[in-house]
């Protein structure tokens, strides 16, 4: 699934070497699919969500909940809470921030498309990966087993032994850094007196 394309103002460089597909129980839901996307066999974009949607397939990027603080004690609360979770105040419900089309922004994408060409090659290559699956379910009915997404965890697989050891040996660093200083304060603290 190679996706590039020189043609236009903004170029696609880059490889979707692998799509997982993972469906949802429910065929009555409007969330039909969960997705992870690796780019150029180095990086891996989970979450995706495909959805029905009125003109086939949508691919929603994964994303997070938008939050604010309330007036009041400062708590942290989702844009769509009438009350705040701390103090129990009265929020207000238009205080979400508003697309272009005047809608409240309720989530912020954590990862994206910069670009529409990009967005349009990665939406096929979701919705190929997606349609494949439903097949392959279809064809196995009862013997059908959902890919499995566990083995993108594995760090041993995808992160250098090199670099795991220069972050232990600059936490190590850090910590000693931390115990001369908390000795040095302790020492002054102690004579002082």
């Amino acid at each position: 699934m190679h996706c590039e394309h020189n043609s236009g103002p903004n170029p696609v460089r880059f490889q979707v070497t692998e799509v997982r597909v993972k469906l949802t129980d429910d065929p009555r839901n409007k969330l039909k699919a969960y997705a992870s996307v690796t780019i150029d066999d180095a990086f891996v974009v989970r979450d995706l969500k495909i959805i029905d949607g009125n003109k086939g397939p949508f691919v929603a990027m994964p994303s997070r909940k938008l939050a604010d603080h309330c007036r009041q004690c400062h708590h942290k609360n989702h844009m769509r809470a009438a009350y705040c979770n701390q103090c129990g105040s009265k929020l207000d419900p238009e205080r979400a921030p508003k697309d272009g089309r005047g809608r409240a922004r309720l989530h912020a994408d954590l990862a994206h498309p910069i670009n529409s060409q990009t967005r349009i090659e990665l939406h096929k290559a979701v919705v190929r990966a997606y349609l494949e699956e439903v097949e392959a379910q279809q064809k196995a009915g009862e013997n059908y087993r959902p890919k499995d997404f566990d083995d993108l965890d594995a760090l041993n697989d995808m992160v250098d032994a090199e670099y795991i050891e220069e972050l232990e040996r600059r936490q190590e660093e850090r910590e000693k850094r931390r115990r001369e200083q908390a000795g040095q304060d302790g020492g002054l603290v102690t004579g002082a007196g």
